[in-house]
């Protein structure tokens, strides 16, 4: 089951893991869910949860990254 959700969380992309997040999170606050498939949706959501980080994290860390007009990679400083 859990090797299930890892290769689902890899397939999807970020809005697909996010919509698929919502709708768990939806599911378990009626809480008209047995215990065991809570549980159950509960780790499936905090994988997706997980995924969604690491995917919001490597954008994040792409477009703070730069080329110089020597080619170089750098990273982009705000300045204030």
């Amino acid at each position: 089951m859990a090797k299930e959700i890892k290769e689902e969380k890899e397939e999807l992309n970020f809005e697909e893991s996010l919509a698929k997040l919502e709708e768990i999170v939806k599911k378990l606050e009626v809480g008209d869910v047995p215990l065991d498939m809570a549980i159950n949706e509960f780790n499936q959501a905090m994988n997706l949860a997980r995924a969604c980080d690491e995917k919001l994290k490597n954008a994040e860390e792409a477009i703070t990254k730069l080329v110089n007009q020597n080619g170089e990679v750098e990273d982009f400083v705000v300045e204030e």
